[in-house]
């Protein structure tokens, strides 16, 4: 039974794994932001700085049930919050760039996920900058919240990858 049972929860994890950057991306692309922007900065410092701040908390969260090794889907939970960390960060940028001033080359949601994931990679192709002093602190906080929040988890995932490897193969790493 148990086979059965895993078989069950690995094609439902690869499922959402699949199914939940699409609906992210399906919603970044297709939901107004009519309220944030230039004509509403309160509302959208706020709710970009909660945002960050509850998904700052359900990663830790799920960092350390992936390194307890505590019951449920710690691993697919950090992809899927990595995910909406792009997506958040993108409609945060594509809401600055309304403001004239704060970037030079950014213009659509494209643009705006484009100039995310470059910056999350840390590539800077330089096509697109900041230039206004909201923009530069919203690229400055994506840079730290992405040494340390993403690639905190991105090292939970794969510690547990290699220890899952080290248990089924019975090799270790050679070190």
């Amino acid at each position: 039974m148990r086979k059965t049972d895993d078989k069950v929860t690995d094609r439902f994890g690869l499922s959402l794994v699949i199914a939940g950057p699409a609906v992210l991306l399906t919603l970044y692309f297709t939901v107004p932001f009519d309220l944030f922007g230039p004509d509403r900065p309160v509302f959208g410092w706020v709710s970009f700085g909660v945002g960050l701040a509850v998904l700052a908390g359900l990663l830790l969260r799920e960092i350390r049930r992936e390194l307890l090794g505590l019951p449920g889907r710690p691993t697919l939970m950090i992809v899927l919050l990595i995910c909406l960390t792009l997506v958040v960060f993108a409609a945060t940028y594509y809401g600055l760039a309304k403001a004239p001033g704060q970037f030079n080359g950014l213009a659509t949601r494209v643009d705006a996920l484009y100039f995310t994931v470059i910056t999350m990679s840390t590539v800077g192709y330089g096509d697109i900058s900041p230039v206004g002093q909201e923009a530069r602190m919203v690229v400055m906080l994506q840079i730290l919240y992405t040494l340390v929040f993403l690639t905190a988890g991105a090292t939970s995932i794969t510690r547990r990858m290699r220890g899952r490897f080290v248990e089924r193969t019975g090799k270790g790493s050679g070190r």
